[in-house]
């Protein structure tokens, strides 16, 4: 049971630290279009995820799925790019529509979840409880992404609000820099 606080520190970290550029980028092309008045939808949105997340990585780790690691990591960011694309052709709407956001950050959760599967495969399978790993990495996973969906929230209050930035303005520039570092990133990961 120790193990939980180990493993959420991993999970923590996959997202907290510097090294995780691309699922950062993701939140905040998720979250982007998003402001306080929307915590709700929010939250379900970064759970979504993470139970795509969840999900391959534990068929994963279970050695049920194996996919090759230089396709998973081209992937991903072509998951941020199209989350991109999906903001800026939407952002004109209110909020987009709620349920496409829903499935995207699900279905791409699945190939997230692939990306870190490797590292965490040769911890959890010398464990002998992989299911508190696995539990104890998802929540810290999930923690780490509320926060920064909260420092995300807090930016677009800051500009929307005080510094009076036009919500489609705001949504415009952080997904059009989104979808250029992402493809940036795809570009550098071409798998052949």
């Amino acid at each position: 049971m120790s193990d939980i606080g180990f493993y959420f520190g991993l999970g923590w970290k996959h997202i907290i630290s510097t090294d995780a550029l691309d699922h950062q980028l993701f939140i905040l092309a998720l979250a982007s279009v998003y402001t306080f008045s929307n915590i709700k939808q929010v939250l379900i949105l970064v759970t979504a995820f993470t139970i795509g997340h969840s999900l391959t990585l534990a068929l994963s780790v279970l050695d049920v799925i194996r996919f090759p690691s230089k396709w998973v990591e081209f992937l991903i960011p072509c998951t941020i790019f199209l989350t991109a694309i999906n903001n800026l052709w939407r952002v004109n709407k209110k909020n987009g529509s709620v349920n496409v956001n829903y499935w995207l950050a699900l279905l791409f959760g699945l190939i997230h979840g692939m990306g870190f599967a490797n590292s965490i495969r040769i911890m959890l399978a010398k464990d002998q409880s992989i299911g508190w790993g696995l539990l104890g990495f998802n929540l810290g996973l999930e923690a780490g992404q509320i926060v920064v969906v909260a420092i995300i929230l807090v930016l677009a209050a800051l500009f929307i609000n005080i510094l009076r930035t036009a919500r489609r303005d705001w949504v415009f520039f952080i997904s059009a820099g989104v979808f250029a570092l992402s493809v940036q990133m795809a570009l550098e990961r071409l798998p052949f």
